[in-house]
């Protein structure tokens, strides 16, 4: 008996965030981001196909003799093949000797797909649909069906896609997810079709929603809130196309606006870092946009804005950041009051007052830095950096001694340029040489080489965004740009600032600021002063 209000998280982040663009997992991040997932609470986790590569067959051999804490790990396949047997489908077998406890298989409720996709007659893919659940539960597997295409094939046929769920209730399915594979069915749509599907099964129901018109989060929601008891989505949001209803948006918003319940929801102050470490897995650029978990979810710039939530954060923030482990940021730009840039100090130096010289003497070298190009939003840790240093608190984490860059003119070819870096740390010296794709990844490559022999910490963080900006385009190849450099660990984002009439230059002075800002980082997770 399922309760009223809890419902189900189903992620399938493995499997269908797999298929999307640029990301292609190894057997290690699979099992990594599988853990992490069974660790934050999801209710299921579909791993992949067994047969589909020999990278998800060893994933499931591997984790055949160890068992998750809290999710159930899940085989995905489809039903058995038209006019075969299914007892001799390799597919169907294969979902039952992965060793996973859940098999969950896709079977097509829109008539188009089974006559010209799958070349079958209408009656043979029910047989399909009911021969593979069956066999599938005498294996003693419980089992989800995908009623692929659902939402589409009820609004041409809405009586063959209705019978295709019955099929599958009366196979003896634990669960009937209804699927809108396209991303195209409309809120209001969904809402409707999911209270018909009701009406016509007993059976518990999912729903499965692509975002290809930008609304999956929605649909997930209506869907929800009209009876489906489990959600399938992808952390990120990631999937074919454009992707998947995105779990970090669902989770939130049905544990703090609805009354739902979810059992992942006791970590939901993980949330936040456990995307960023997904997208880091993935090596993906995590979303700054994303609600709830990007970086800019709860910034604020405008100068009536800023004065509003600092007085009452709910003028303008619709939960406490801290509800999903993110952070209020206060924007530094030209649209920013004195009283916003002295709290900002304030958070660094508690000490400074609004009327202070201290106060004065950094509001006015942020006007000359703007005047020079600098632009601090974005790049608070410079900007922190910066009010360290006028006020004496920076420490020197290490003195850069010598270095040199050096490109070649062989342009289509890797590690075109090399640098050679000489840094002293606490009275030693350290020479280190790196090879990159320009002269910017050389220098990264050669400063963390010479550090790293000083601080191995160095390791867990890496270069996630690198812009520049022209800032007088009338000085053509002379002109003075601003490079805007993003640096992430697994629990952070942060980006630095540097400007200069040289690339070059300006590239160096936002990538020690990153590193530099790091260090005095974890120095203070430490409690060191």
């Amino acid at each position: 008996m399922i309760e009223d209000k809890r419902v189900f998280v189903y992620d399938t982040t493995l499997r269908d965030g797999a298929q999307a663009e640029g990301i292609s997992f190894t057997l290690h991040d699979k099992i990594k981001i599988c853990t992490l997932l069974d660790e934050f609470g999801v209710d299921y986790i579909e791993a992949g196909n067994p047969t589909s590569n020999p990278k998800d067959i060893e994933f499931f051999n591997t984790f055949k003799s160890s068992k998750l804490k809290n999710a159930k790990l899940v085989a995905f396949g489809s039903t058995r093949k038209p006019m075969g047997k299914v007892k001799n489908d390799s597919g169907v077998n294969a979902l039952i000797n992965s060793g996973a406890p859940v098999a969950a298989i896709f079977g097509k409720s829109w008539d188009m797909h089974v006559t010209e996709i799958l070349r079958t007659t209408l009656d043979e893919n029910l047989n399909m649909i009911m021969d593979t659940i069956a066999y599938l539960k005498a294996a003693n597997l419980e089992v989800v069906f995908d009623a692929e295409h659902f939402f589409d094939g009820y609004k041409r046929n809405p009586e063959y896609a209705v019978k295709t769920i019955v099929t599958a209730e009366k196979a003896g399915a634990d669960w009937i997810v209804l699927c809108d594979t396209n991303g195209g069915t409309l809120p209001l749509e969904i809402a409707d079709i999911v209270e018909k599907a009701k009406e016509a099964v007993n059976t518990p129901l999912g729903i499965h929603c692509h975002n290809d018109s930008g609304v999956a989060e929605a649909n997930t929601v209506l869907g929800v809130q009209k009876g489906a008891k489990m959600f399938q989505g992808t952390f990120n949001g990631y999937g074919e196309r454009c992707g998947n209803a995105n779990i970090t948006t669902l989770v939130p918003t049905l544990e703090l606006k609805t009354d739902f319940k979810l059992k992942c929801s006791k970590n939901l102050t993980d949330i936040s870092s456990v995307s960023r470490y997904v997208s880091e897995i993935a090596n993906m650029a995590h979303n700054q946009k994303a609600p709830y978990v990007g970086n800019s979810a709860f910034a604020h710039k405008g100068g009536m804005h800023i004065d509003a939530v600092l007085k009452d954060p709910e003028s303008f923030e619709h939960i406490s950041p801290e509800l999903v482990g993110n952070n209020r940021r206060i924007l530094m730009s030209e649209v920013s009051g004195k009283s916003t840039v002295v709290k900002k100090i304030q958070r660094i130096a508690p000490w400074v007052t609004k009327d202070s010289k201290e106060a004065q003497g950094i509001i006015d070298k942020i006007k000359q830095l703007e005047y020079e190009g600098y632009q601090f939003e974005g790049a608070d840790s410079s900007f922190e950096l910066m009010v360290r240093r006028m006020l004496n608190m920076n420490q020197k984490f290490f003195d850069v001694k010598d270095f040199r860059v050096h490109c070649e003119n062989k342009w289509d070819e890797e590690n075109s340029a090399y640098a050679i870096i000489k840094v002293e740390v606490d009275g030693r010296e350290e020479l280190a040489a790196a090879e990159g794709d320009g002269p910017v990844n050389a220098m990264d490559g050669a400063l963390r080489k010479a550090l790293k022999v000083f601080y191995p910490q160095l390791n867990d963080i890496r270069l996630t965004d690198y812009k520049v900006r022209v800032l007088d385009t009338a000085e053509a190849t002379a002109s003075k740009v601003r490079v805007h450099i993003e640096t992430a660990s697994k629990n952070k984002v942060w980006g630095t600032v540097g400007v200069s009439t040289n690339i070059i230059e300006a590239s160096w002075e936002a990538l020690v600021d990153s590193i530099e800002y790091f260090l005095y980082e974890e120095k203070s997770k430490k409690g060191e002063s």
